[in-house]
């Protein structure tokens, strides 16, 4: 990847056996541990940094925030208040991140507090191996295994639960982590304490200073665009927004209203036009995913000649952080339609709240499931018993079921891929990973984590906001929305809203996927789209790490029980 930490707990010889130091932009040594960082944003504030002197090293990657003081030397900052303060001294760094700190004989490696970078590691080799990018941790692996409940979980969700990848070998470090030579551990900055507050204003000023801590960065600024509510609100507090950027084609509501409000905001605005290159998983793409959630969420990995931005902003996880996403709401049927109302259910099962959370598409694993078993139920069974296990870690940090389920979802975000390849080609800022925004979240009840919540605070920072209202959304109330949405469906000479996001089976069809990924596979044709592109992912993304190559056909065969033979076989 252009971008990358990597290190070992051992000496720059060590180092050394593994990567050239040339491939580095700066390299922090010690006895204990050696780490290399590549990235065009080092040193520019904000972005990475790293600071060495007589008493130890700091390597910031990534996004970064200190204090005032620090501003101008945050590695320095961050050694500094180690040594005075120990672990407890990442607290005070805001941003998207993983940190380096060497100190006193001791070396650690921490997360920022919801994991938005993951950080990977190995023992394989014999001495602990880490870093950002899972393929190159992977390839200092002798010999990898395939792990079978992650081939299906990725297979029926799109994204692979916990601490877990596609190896038995390699590890992730745990979210709101930590990893040191002999442990892999969590830390208690993401811990829920509902606070009494005014909960729209105070969204309504933190986000405010969150853009505006993010408006320095340099060059040409650019914003991913939708019709929705978020990514507007990025718009509206920017006065140096140079540039906008929508996937879909030219005559979509979607990408209508986006063109009106880059208007609106007199900033120029582009059309990623949908063809094959929305779709079309190449090694970019699948190299992005980390091997552990799908590829279909970077929408627009296929354009980046169409994009000439330096900076790049995006909204991702508003929904989820500020709007109550993954949250269980009361339902009601209206005209054979199920329409979601404001209130929260008391006593939502978090396992089935959370299948619609993920990728998980109850017919569509049907199919899946009728190529590996007689039982057609055996996708959700199994998909319920992966939730449920994971979702035990869930209760150190939440009280309740509904800030569980919020927690879940954002500790296993599906769509952290889109970003992961953003970052990787320009200045990437993650506005939502804001420290103030993230204690807003925790502090505020699950009742006042929604989007009319959202409404109220977007609407103090800019009155105007929705001039131009979302095509599908043509009222605040979601139950209105919804009849009209049921309306335009069933009455004659009423067109229908438009999805936002153009059909992915008509593009993946129309462009003869089947046969550009797998020709030689025709059992797999037969197969839904989408999961025909999560075993590409899955099969590409072994390709970039390991000797062995996996049979596609081979992901097919998802275990009923994990032990004791739990790998998948691979062709030489």
């Amino acid at each position: 990847m252009n971008k990358e930490i990597f290190g070992v707990f051992g000496d720059r010889e060590t180092f050394t056996r593994f990567r050239s130091e040339r491939e580095f932009d700066d390299i922090v040594e010690s006895d204990i541990a050696t780490v290399g960082i590549r990235d065009t944003g080092l040193g520019i504030p904000g972005r990475s940094a790293s600071y060495s002197n007589e008493e130890g090293n700091c390597v910031i990657w990534g996004e970064a925030y200190p204090n005032k003081r620090g501003w101008s030397e945050p590695a320095r900052w961050l050694l500094e208040r180690y040594a005075e303060d120990g672990v407890d001294a990442i607290r005070a760094l805001n941003g998207s991140y993983l940190a380096f700190i060497e100190h006193d004989g001791e070396a650690i490696v921490l997360t920022d507090p919801i994991r938005s970078w993951e950080c990977f590691y190995t023992d394989d080799p014999g001495v602990r191996v880490f870093g950002s990018d899972a393929a190159a941790v992977a390839r200092t692996i002798e010999d990898t295994s395939m792990r079978r409940r992650s081939v299906g979980e990725f297979l029926h969700m799109g994204v692979i639960l916990g601490n877990k990848t596609l190896f038995h070998e390699l590890q992730r470090t745990p979210f709101d982590g930590y990893l040191t030579a002999d442990e892999a551990g969590e830390l208690d900055r993401f811990v829920y304490d509902e606070q009494e507050m005014d909960y729209a204003g105070e969204l309504a000023d933190r986000m405010r200073r969150a853009i505006r801590r993010r408006s320095r960065q340099p060059g040409d600024k650019g914003l991913l665009l939708s019709a929705g509510y978020d990514s507007r609100t990025i718009l509206s507090q920017f006065g140096e927004m140079d540039h906008t950027y929508t996937v879909g084609m030219p005559d979509a509501q979607e990408v209508k209203v986006a063109r009106r409000l880059a208007n609106q905001y007199g900033v120029d605005h582009t059309t990623l036009v949908t063809n094959d290159r929305y779709i079309v998983p190449g090694e970019e793409k699948v190299r992005a995913t980390n091997g552990i959630k799908e590829s279909i969420h970077v929408h627009h990995a296929g354009y980046n000649n169409d994009i000439e931005v330096d900076t790049m902003y995006h909204a991702l996880l508003f929904d989820t952080l500020l709007k109550g996403f993954a949250q269980k709401r009361v339902e009601v049927e209206v005209f054979g339609k199920t329409v979601p109302l404001g209130q929260l259910e008391q006593d939502p099962d978090a396992v089935t709240a959370s299948l619609d959370n993920f990728g998980f598409k109850p017919d569509k694993s049907r199919q899946i499931a009728e190529q590996y078993t007689g039982d057609p139920e055996a996708g959700k069974k199994f998909v319920r018993q992966a939730i449920a296990d994971e979702f035990d870690r869930c209760w150190d940090r939440a009280d309740t079921t509904q800030n569980a389920l919020s927690l879940f979802s954002i500790s296993n975000q599906p769509t952290i891929p889109s970003r992961t390849h953003l970052a990787d080609h320009y200045l990437e800022s993650f506005i939502a990973a804001d420290t103030e925004l993230l204690e807003w979240h925790l502090q505020t009840p699950p009742e006042y984590r929604t989007t009319k919540t959202f409404i109220q605070a977007i609407q103090q920072l800019d009155g105007d906001l929705f001039r131009h209202r979302p095509p599908d959304r043509p009222y605040t109330s979601d139950l209105l929305s919804g009849m009209e949405q049921f309306a335009r469906r069933k009455l004659p000479l009423v067109s229908e809203f438009e999805p936002a996001w153009p059909d992915r089976n008509k593009v993946y069809n129309q462009y003869n996927l089947d046969q550009r990924l797998f020709p030689e596979h025709e059992t797999v044709h037969e197969l839904p789209s989408r999961h025909k592109l999560r075993i590409n992912d899955m099969v590409g993304w072994v390709a970039q790490c390991s000797e062995t190559a996996v049979n596609p056909t081979d992901v097919l065969h998802m275990p009923t029980d994990e032990y004791p033979n739990d790998s998948v076989t691979s062709e030489q």
